[in-house]
């Protein structure tokens, strides 16, 4: 058989494989190099990112073996479902717990890109998701492999994909990943579909009743999350960052399971936090009462600015909650109409800057010097104009230009109508 081209030269592979190949690959050297730093093959500057893993997962895991939450660690803080991902080691019994967890977590990042890929390979969409995929994971560093998150962002990542043509898949997936990690319930927010809410509200209500009764504790996380701080690496934290420098007299401690300043003020900021999150629910609400023009990227576009207005504003940024960005971004990209290309681009930037913050540079972060501030300064402030150009971009596309133009046949009809032409 002949197998050169029209002009003698090899025949390249068709396309279709070229563009599998080629983020499988990259993915697979920059998984690999994640693996070699969870497992300490080769070791990460900065603090041991593992420990909460094979420390505080691994405590976690005896507890829930017994049939109970934690209920005296209030470093639980975490719904009812998230018990099922610090016991999945158990389903790799040949393995210790750490390295367990860790081998599961990598499955789920393959399954995210296997769903990518699929996704990106249908008619009108684009494998470009896929590769924010590839490229924004490891841009974390090894904290994205050494925390939960990525197990709940495959969740999500599914929950988007299964769109409203599976409306009741929709909704189940978004309830199941809302009691892993609250944030999914927003994935909602855009879905216009009334059997998606049914179904995510009985399965919700149906899921958290099953382990209501079967668990003790199954709600104490909210108590324990409602105490929470101000945490070192939010927006709110650059108050206090800059105050140390003029005689504010708080300090830095481990508290509620993160990094947090306590101190003067600490209260106000907090508050402050929370009113900016209330503020943000308030004009989602408004731009979902507001919206008239919904097209099939519209409720990922949406889902996409929630998280990211959530994030933003939250008492406490930890590094992994940038995953769910990324995965949330992945998706907007895998459509072609997807107007979130500029703010996707800001949020890959700061994820590498969250990775120099934490782990890389902790030190400095903690301890409020120059590079420590201003890696936060940079990476808050990218995260913040992510936020604005996005919701802007969301509003824009569905309020603003939300009424769509007459058609050119309806308006050259009236043009008719109002200027009569003899035949």
């Amino acid at each position: 058989m002949d197998t050169t081209g029209w002009r003698g030269s090899p025949a390249r592979p068709p396309v279709r494989r070229q563009a599998l190949l080629r983020p499988l690959l990259v993915w697979g050297l920059t998984r690999a190099l994640l693996l070699l730093f969870v497992l300490k093959v080769v070791v990460f500057p900065g603090p041991d990112v593992t420990s909460d893993v094979s420390v505080i997962y691994r405590e976690w895991y005896d507890v829930l073996r017994a049939g109970t939450f934690p209920l005296d660690d209030v470093t639980w803080q975490y719904p009812p479902a998230a018990a099922l991902a610090v016991l999945s080691p158990g389903l790799l019994p040949f393995l210790q717990y750490a390295t367990a967890f860790f081998v599961l977590v990598f499955l789920a990042d393959l399954a995210t890109l296997a769903l990518l890929l699929y996704a990106g390979g249908r008619p009108g969409r684009t494998r470009l998701g896929a590769w924010v995929w590839v490229a924004g994971v490891p841009l974390l560093g090894p904290t994205v492999y050494a925390r939960y998150d990525m197990m709940v962002t495959a969740v999500a990542v599914a929950t988007l994909l299964a769109g409203t043509r599976r409306p009741r898949l929709l909704g189940a997936l978004a309830a199941f990943g809302a009691l892993l990690k609250v944030w999914p319930a927003m994935l909602l927010l855009g879905v216009r579909r009334r059997s998606a809410w049914v179904t995510a509200v009985v399965t919700g209500a149906g899921t958290a009743a099953v382990f209501a009764v079967l668990m003790p504790g199954a709600f104490a996380f909210l108590g324990f999350q409602r105490d929470r701080g101000t945490e070192v690496e939010s927006l709110g934290a650059l108050v206090f960052h800059v105050a140390r420098h003029h005689g504010w007299d708080g300090e830095v401690l481990l508290n509620y399971g993160s990094v947090e300043f306590l101190g003067p003020y600490v209260e106000w900021v907090s508050a402050g936090a929370m009113f900016l999150s209330g503020a943000a629910l308030a004009w989602l609400l408004l731009w979902r009462l507001l919206a008239r023009r919904f097209e099939a990227h519209t409720f990922v576009d949406a889902a996409f600015v929630a998280v990211l207005m959530f994030t933003t504003t939250s008492r406490v940024i930890s590094p992994q909650y940038m995953v769910w960005l990324v995965g949330l971004a992945a998706v907007c990209l895998c459509r072609r109409g997807s107007r979130m290309r500029p703010p996707v681009a800001l949020v890959l930037v700061a994820s590498f800057v969250t990775m120099l913050e934490f782990p890389l540079w902790f030190a400095h972060v903690v301890a409020s010097d120059a590079l420590g501030v201003t890696l936060l300064f940079v990476r808050n402030g990218l995260l913040v104009a992510a936020t604005f150009l996005a919701a802007r971009t969301l509003w824009r596309s569905t309020v603003t230009h939300g009424l769509p133009a007459a058609p050119a046949s309806t308006t050259a009809a009236t043009r008719t109508a109002k200027n009569p032409v003899s035949p």
